[in-house]
């Protein structure tokens, strides 16, 4: 009987000593790592830290993974920017799933179309990365998000007397050099009265704000004499040399 306690003993130690040796054998998989993040104006697949609104953003990164990847998701998002006239608010998200990137060791790639009604700034960048085991890595960042045209330091008289004129002045910043520059005033609902001519204007302007990068507008608009008395509309559009637009719209009051 001793001797059949001792040869299970030996049998229970030998199967506690190959479990724990199995155990030892068993590989700690780590969670993934994300390295050479980049990201920036995508048609330049640029890794300075800016894009332009209407573009697209050039993201890269490097996974290194011990698990089959499960899911990448991209983030942009931005804090304390307050929508202008015309913008709204862009909250980015997506997770990618493609099967190119449910590997070990993928390689991220994309191009995101930046909207081009949202405030310009500075906007939150993240990339997340999940394996098939649960374990996640994030990385971020931040990207400028920019006008290719800026408009600025507006100076309009609000007034002007028929027979007169009115006086316009502001700055105009453009990536790609100004095309030219259109400025149309009109009125809705005045009536023309007798001896008075409706004033519709619209001219171009180009001379010295072609192709110009950074310039002052300053011109004064002619009133002719017989103008309706009201308020009229104007439109200030500055295109640049790749076709890009922005416009400024105010109001002045034409008086007697």
């Amino acid at each position: 009987m001793k001797s059949n306690y001792k040869l299970i003993a030996i049998f229970a130690f030998l199967g506690l000593f190959l479990q724990s040796c199995d155990d030892d054998d068993d590989p700690i998989l780590n969670a993934p790592t994300i390295s050479n993040f980049e990201y920036g104006e995508g048609s330049e697949h640029s890794t300075d830290q800016f894009a332009f609104k209407g573009s697209d953003i050039h993201i890269e990164a490097e996974i290194n993974a011990d698990a089959l990847v499960s899911s990448i998701t991209l983030a942009i998002h931005t804090h304390d920017i307050e929508p202008g006239e015309n913008e709204v608010d862009w909250d980015f998200e997506q997770t990618f799933t493609d099967t190119n990137y449910l590997v070990l060791n993928p390689t991220f790639h994309e191009h995101i179309d930046v909207p081009t009604n949202i405030p310009s700034g500075e906007y939150h960048v993240e990339l997340i990365v999940v394996d098939e085991l649960g374990n996640s890595t994030e990385v971020e960042g931040y990207i400028q998000i920019i006008d290719y045209i800026t408009l600025s330091e507006f100076s309009i008289d609000e007034t002007a007397a028929r027979g007169d004129d009115f006086h316009a002045e502001f700055m105009i910043d453009a990536v790609n050099g100004i095309h030219s520059i259109t400025v149309d005033v009109h009125a809705h609902d005045i009536t023309v009265g007798e001896g008075e001519v409706e004033f519709d204007y619209e001219e171009e302007f180009l001379g010295d704000y072609h192709e110009q990068t950074s310039v002052e507008f300053h011109e004064h608009i002619d009133v002719p004499a017989t103008a309706p008395v009201g308020e009229y509309h104007i439109t200030f559009t500055v295109e640049d040399e790749d076709g890009n637009t922005k416009e400024y719209e105010t109001h002045i009051d034409i008086t007697e």
